[in-house]
């Protein structure tokens, strides 16, 4: 595969209402789109940063410069390259998984298309379809909730995770359960918000049949998960802490989790997330697919991986409309609770050029 250089474009993509979490509130995505172009085919990449470096230390404008900067001319300086030897070419430069994902994955997928071979099959998909879950904000009141969280049960989402915060976790679980029934799965995600500290008052959760807590503590703190873990009986997933299959075997091995998030962002790549399925499978950990509010184009990745064997678990792989009124590719469109695997070649969506254009704010061209 010889590649002629990368288009760097930068979207925004309203919100079609705030997003609250434990550390900010998001109206729309600026987006990092890439572009690979070699002498066979063209794929794209999408990076999950966000505007600022809130939910990890990456962001936006920090990803498009170390891509330009340092990553892109790696890549170009390679003497043999394809998708999975991109992880290895840019080991020497520290952190920026985002970038890299987004990097590997727009090789990825032109690598895919030149062959046409599907992406899912590349990462061992085992279904055509996968349980859809969706992630429920942190609101101004609890009937804001009930009412949002009783909208998406109706358009048939099968699992509801509701954001938390101190101050904004029991009484919106009970009231979910009260309104909704046991027989709802629900689970609740932190995004770091409490300390070891708060053990008693995330204990106070558990007579709710979560089916767990995601990332209640700090990030680095994996030994506090662990002793949380004896603490409480809902089962600890990590999310923020999970950057690597080596640091997933980890977390397994303190007894830090016994649910892990995928979000391939967040860990460097598809090929690594596929890894961190595998080191997860074999411990016996259930896992599932996480989300950083993607367009079509990251939708379409996280949709083929959440259909490999070991997510055993609904995903944040919500349609199209939980988020944006229009995408940037065919909508995502909930069937019964369900999005279908693409089986085209590569990522198995196309742009919407026009759609594309509108939303664009700049583009540059990198040669390689």
């Amino acid at each position: 595969m010889q590649l002629e250089g990368f288009e760097l474009r930068r979207i925004t993509m309203p919100l079609v209402a705030p997003f609250r979490t434990s550390f900010g509130v998001q109206t729309g995505r600026d987006v990092l789109l890439v572009r690979a172009v070699t002498t066979d085919a063209e794929g794209w990449g999408e990076c999950g940063a966000l505007a600022d470096p809130v939910y990890s230390p990456e962001y936006v404008d920090g990803a498009e410069d170390v891509m330009r900067r340092f990553l892109i001319p790696a890549l170009a300086g390679a003497p043999r390259l394809d998708a999975s030897r991109v992880a290895t070419i840019l080991a020497p430069f520290k952190g920026h998984r985002m970038a890299k994902c987004a990097l590997e994955l727009a090789l990825l997928d032109a690598e895919l298309r030149a062959e046409g071979r599907p992406l899912a099959r590349e990462l061992g998909a085992v279904r055509d379809r996968v349980p859809c879950g969706v992630s429920v904000g942190i609101m101004d009141s609890v009937p804001q909730l009930l009412d949002a969280v009783g909208g998406y049960l109706d358009q048939g989402y099968v699992r509801i995770k509701l954001k938390i915060e101190p101050g904004w976790d029991v009484e919106p679980v009970r009231a979910v359960r009260e309104r909704f029934g046991d027989d709802v799965a629900l689970q609740v995600d932190a995004n770091t918000a409490y300390t070891l500290a708060d053990a008693r008052q995330l204990a106070k959760l558990d007579p709710f049949d979560l089916l767990l807590i995601e990332q209640p503590l700090d990030e680095e703190d994996v030994l506090g998960h662990a002793e949380l873990a004896q603490l409480v009986r809902t089962p600890i997933c990590l999310d923020e802490s999970i950057t690597s299959a080596a640091t997933a075997a980890a977390a397994i091995r303190l007894g830090a989790c016994r649910v892990v998030n995928i979000k391939p962002g967040r860990v460097g790549g598809y090929l690594e997330a596929r890894r961190i399925h595998d080191v997860a499978a074999a411990a016996g950990v259930a896992v599932w697919c996480g989300g950083m509010l993607e367009t079509g184009v990251g939708r379409a990745a996280n949709v083929a991986l959440a259909a490999l064997p070991g997510f055993t678990m609904p995903g944040d792989t919500s349609g199209s409309d939980r988020y944006y009124a229009s995408d940037i590719t065919e909508p995502f469109v909930l069937d019964d609770g369900h999005l279908p695997v693409p089986t085209g070649p590569g990522l198995g969506v196309e742009t919407r050029p026009d759609q594309l254009k509108s939303v664009t704010t700049k583009t540059e061209w990198v040669s390689c």
